[in-house]
């Protein structure tokens, strides 16, 4: 691959280049996020297996047999972490919702525990799981979930759409998850394998990147899928956004926009926001 193209594939995907006040994000993420912990109920740190980083925060709803959101966080598969995603549990808690932030482990792992994208999508798996089998302990209904996520948990979000549930446990509906949005979501990872900055930590090989592509797969045959991506990032992203739409159709993706005037990082914080084009979206979810 040439220097130029390797370099154009840098400028497309390295959201924290192209956002040049991206720590004020992540500085502001992680103050609402301890704000959030503080002001509501909360149950931290809990198990959902026993590999790395396969715990769970809960933020109970005020009422019982309330509608379910797990919220995935981003970073590449390889950065950030639940704790600093807190922050989407007091307006969704607004909503009504029984809040669920996971965690995962990250890329690359280590030489005795390597982790790829399908793995972390496997621990994605398992962490719904356990939510079927155990949210209704903390006041959540689990035939109402909707499961969202940003960047690579918007990613993973999508990926869970497409689950087979009964080939993991015979008691879950084979098409329990059939309400996700992706905020600012990637589908088709294989331009990644060549993006230089996640070379190092992702390692993805062309056969993982055709595993986890969800642009590649069929149709989910139920469910809906709602992305967005922030009208200011980068033409790759906003033409994931589209890819998505075209492949699985309208009937599967109703939902398909850029949100005008918001960068990769600015546009979750929408989420938080009343009145929001964003929040919107969120409650025509839990009230489907």
């Amino acid at each position: 691959m040439s220097a130029k193209k390797a370099a154009w594939l840098d400028s497309m995907y390295n959201n924290r280049a192209l956002v040049p006040d991206h720590a004020a994000h992540f500085s502001h993420w992680a103050q609402t996020s301890a704000d959030a912990r503080h002001a509501l109920k909360c149950k931290l740190d809990i198990a959902y297996g026993d590999g790395p980083n396969e715990t769970l925060d809960i933020f109970p709803a005020s009422k019982p047999h309330a509608p379910v959101v797990v919220f995935i966080h981003g970073g590449y598969w390889r950065s950030l972490d639940k704790a600093d995603h807190s922050f989407v549990a007091p307006p969704l808690h607004d909503m009504g919702a029984c809040v669920v932030v996971v965690n995962y482990a990250l890329c690359p792992g280590t030489a005795e525990l390597p982790v790829t994208i399908p793995d972390i999508a496997h621990q994605m798996v398992k962490a719904m799981a356990w939510t079927w089998q155990n949210i209704e302990h903390f006041g959540g209904n689990p035939r109402n979930v909707t499961v969202a996520g940003h960047s690579a948990g918007g990613h993973l979000a999508a990926m869970l759409l497409a689950c087979n549930w009964q080939s993991l446990d015979a008691n879950i509906p084979a098409h329990w998850i059939q309400k996700a949005l992706s905020i600012s979501g990637l589908y088709d990872l294989t331009p990644l394998r060549n993006t230089p900055f996640l070379q190092d930590s992702l390692k993805l090989t062309s056969k993982h990147a055709r595993m986890a592509s969800p642009a590649l797969w069929p149709r989910p045959r139920k469910g809906v899928l709602y992305t967005v991506a922030g009208g200011d990032e980068s033409p790759e992203f906003l033409r994931h956004n589209r890819l998505i739409h075209q492949t699985w159709g309208p009937r599967t993706v109703p939902v398909c926009e850029d949100l005008a005037g918001l960068n990769h990082f600015s546009i979750v914080t929408e989420l938080t926001k009343k009145g929001t084009r964003l929040s919107a979206l969120m409650k025509q979810l839990l009230q489907a």
